[in-house]
C-alpha cells in the first residue's frame, strides 16, 4: 500500500478534563489513545504536532458571539445564573459546565483547524485530530456532549482552498450540527450513517435533502439496530463511490465517532474494530486529502482500540501491527484479552431482518443521480493574515491602542444595529414571532425540538421561560386615582369621601400613603409597589 504523508495532532492537556462524575463522556479517552498509538511505534511514522489553540475570535466564525462569550466566561459556580437556569447554551443534563470548559474547546477546535490548514497547505495527505468530531454543537448552544463544532470550523477553512469538501459521519448518532451548518450550499456535502427512529438528536430522515442551492447535498442513512460489518459495508461502499463519482470533492473529513462499535454504552450498532476501519480504508483508496477526526465513543477501551488501529490505517500498516497489545500505561485496562480487537456480538441485525437496508440504499442512490453534475465556484486567493502581522509591525492584542478599540467598538455597534434593524423590518415579527428569534450577527434561528443523548427523550425548554412575557416598561406604579366627582387625586380604596367624618378625612389627609381599614399604614403596604 502507497505511502501518505500523514499528520497526528495531539495536546497532552485534553486528557486531564472531564464532564463529571458518572458522565459517560470521558476526555481521557484521548490520551489512552495516543500512549496505545505511542506503545506500538506509530509516532515516529507521522508529523507529531500539537495545535494552536483556537482564539474565541476563530470559533465565532461559526458560532455567534454571545454564545462565546458565555463559554469563556462560565463555570460551575455560575452556570445557572449565566444560562438563564438552564434556558439557554446549555441545556438539560447532558452538557454540564465543567471546570476549564473554554480550553477544552479551543484545543479540540485548534486541532481540527490546523488539520484543516496542513492539509491545505499540501504539507499533509491525511490529517488526524482525534480530540475533535464534535458534531452537535449548534451555532449559539451546545448538544449531546459537544459545545464548539469543531468540524464546521475545520471546514470553512478548507473552503478557503478547496471549491467542494466532502463531511462522512459513521458515528451512531446523526450529525446534525454539520449537516444544519451547510445545509443551504453545495459547496459542502454531507452524508452521515446513523441510527434512526426514537434516537438522538431524532433528524436524519432521507426527507431531508438540503435547500436551496444545497438541495440533495444532504445525503441521509437511517439505519436501525444492531447492523453489523457486512451490512454496513453493502450501503457504504456504493453510496460513497457515487459521492465521489458525481461530486468530486478536493478534500474529504471523516468523523469515526466510535459509538457505532459493538458493545458501545450509548450506541446500537454492532460494528467490530475492522469494519469500522474499513471505512478509513476505503475513502484513503480514492486518495484525496483526508481528515480523521473522533467524535462519540462511550467505552473507553474500544474507542483506544479502534482509533489506534485507524490511525495504522492512515499509515498503511495496519497489516504489520501485532494483535496483541504491547505493554503500556493502560494496559490492565484491556483486560482479559489485551488484544487490539472489539468484537461483535449477538445482536439481531434489524436492518437484513425487514429488507429496510436496500430500499435505504435504492433512496440514496437515486437522490445522488439527481445532481448534474460537481458544482464549481470561483476561487481566489484570500490572504490568512495582514499586511502589517506578515512585516511584524501588527500589535499585540492585550496592547491594543485607542484606534483598535475604536475599530471593536466601531463593529459591535454595526453588529447591534443589524440585530435592532433587523427585529424592526416590516412583516418581520407578525406570524412567526414567537417562533423565530434572531442573534447579535443578525442571523435568524428557529425552536426546534431537543432531545437528550441520554434519555433518548424529548426535552422541552423554552429560552423564554423565567424571564416573564414580553411587555412595555412601567415608570410609574401608583394606586392614586383621578377622582372626577371630588376633583382631586385620591387612594384606589379609599372609601368614598362622603361616608367619612371631618376627622377622619383630615388624618387620612396626612397619611403619605395608602389607607389601610385600620387607618395605620403598615410595611406590607410599602413593599407591594402601591404606594403614591
Amino acid at each position: 500500500m502507497s505511502k501518505r504523508r500523514v499528520a497526528y495532532f495531539y495536546d497532552g492537556d485534553t486528557g486531564s478534563y472531564t464532564y463529571g462524575l458518572g458522565h459517560p463522556m470521558k476526555p481521557h479517552r484521548m490520551r489512552v489513545t495516543h500512549d496505545l498509538v505511542s506503545a506500538y511505534g506509530m509516532l515516529d511514522k507521522m508529523h507529531v504536532l500539537r495545535p494552536k489553540r483556537a482564539t474565541p475570535e476563530v470559533m465565532t466564525a461559526f458560532h455567534t458571539d454571545e454564545y462565546i462569550h458565555f463559554l469563556n466566561r462560565v463555570t460551575p459556580e455560575t452556570a445557572e445564573e449565566l444560562t438563564y437556569h438552564g434556558t439557554r447554551f446549555l441545556m438539560g443534563e447532558d452538557n454540564p459546565a465543567f471546570e476549564g470548559i473554554f480550553e477544552f474547546c479551543s484545543i479540540s477546535a485548534g486541532g481540527s483547524i490546523s488539520a484543516a490548514q496542513r492539509i491545505s497547505s499540501g504539507a499533509a495527505d491525511i490529517a488526524i485530530n482525534w480530540a475533535g468530531g464534535l458534531h452537535h454543537a449548534k451555532k449559539r448552544e451546545a448538544s449531546g456532549f459537544c459545545y464548539i463544532n469543531d468540524i464546521v470550523l475545520g471546514i470553512l477553512e478548507l473552503l478557503r482552498t478547496y471549491p467542494r469538501v466532502l463531511y462522512i459521519d459513521i458515528d451512531c448518532h446523526h450529525g446534525d450540527g454539520v449537516e444544519e451548518a451547510f445545509y443551504t450550499t453545495d459547496r459542502v456535502m454531507t452524508c452521515s450513517f446513523h441510527k434512526f427512529g426514537e434516537y438522538f438528536p431524532g433528524t436524519g430522515t432521507q426527507e431531508d435533502r438540503g435547500r436551496g442551492k444545497g438541495r440533495n447535498y444532504t445525503v441521509n442513512i437511517p439505519l436501525k439496530d444492531g447492523i453489523t460489518d457486512e451490512a454496513f459495508k453493502r450501503v457504504f461502499e456504493p453510496i460513497i463511490n457515487k459521492i465521489m463519482e458525481i461530486y468530486r470533492p478536493g478534500a474529504v473529513v471523516l468523523q469515526c465517532g466510535a459509538d457505532s462499535l459493538a458493545g458501545d454504552k450509548l450506541g446500537c450498532f454492532n460494528l467490530t474494530m475492522n469494519g469500522h476501519a474499513h471505512c478509513v480504508q476505503y475513502l484513503r483508496a480514492f486518495n484525496v486529502p483526508l481528515i480523521l477526526l473522533g467524535g462519540g465513543g462511550y467505552t473507553v477501551k474500544n474507542v483506544a482500540r479502534t482509533w489506534t488501529y485507524e490511525t495504522a490505517c492512515a499509515l498503511g500498516v495496519q497489516d504489520d501491527i501485532d494483535p496483541n497489545l504491547p505493554w503500556n500505561e493502560y494496559f490492565e485496562w484491556f483486560g482479559p484479552r489485551y488484544r487490539l480487537e472489539v468484537p461483535e456480538n449477538n445482536m439481531d441485525d434489524l436492518n437484513v431482518r425487514d429488507g429496510s437496508l436496500d430500499k435505504v440504499r435504492a433512496t440514496a442512490l437515486q437522490q445522488l443521480s439527481q445532481l448534474p453534475c460537481a458544482p464549481s465556484v470561483g476561487m481566489h486567493e484570500v490572504p490568512r493574515e495582514s499586511l502589517g502581522r506578515h512585516l511584524g509591525l501588527d500589535i499585540a492584542e492585550e496592547g491594543a491602542d485607542e484606534d483598535g478599540g475604536a475599530d471593536d467598538l466601531d463593529r459591535r455597534l454595526a453588529q447591534h444595529s443589524r440585530f435592532v434593524y433587523k427585529l424592526q423590518e416590516p412583516g418581520g415579527g407578525s406570524d412567526e414571532s414567537d417562533d423565530e428569534r434572531y442573534d447579535s450577527d443578525g442571523s435568524s434561528y428557529r425552536r426546534r425540538k431537543r432531545m437528550s443523548i441520554l434519555s433518548n427523550r424529548v426535552v422541552n425548554v423554552d429560552p423564554d421561560v423565567g424571564r416573564g412575557p414580553p411587555r412595555g416598561r412601567r415608570f410609574f406604579k401608583s394606586a392614586v386615582r383621578w377622582d372626577e366627582t371630588y376633583g382631586r387625586v385620591r387612594l384606589g380604596k379609599e372609601p368614598v369621601l362622603g361616608s367619612l367624618n371631618g376627622s377622619r378625612l383630615g388624618g387620612m389627609m396626612d397619611v403619605t400613603g395608602r389607607s389601610t381599614p385600620g387607618g395605620d399604614v403598615t410595611m406590607e403596604d410599602w413593599e407591594d409597589g402601591t404606594s403614591v
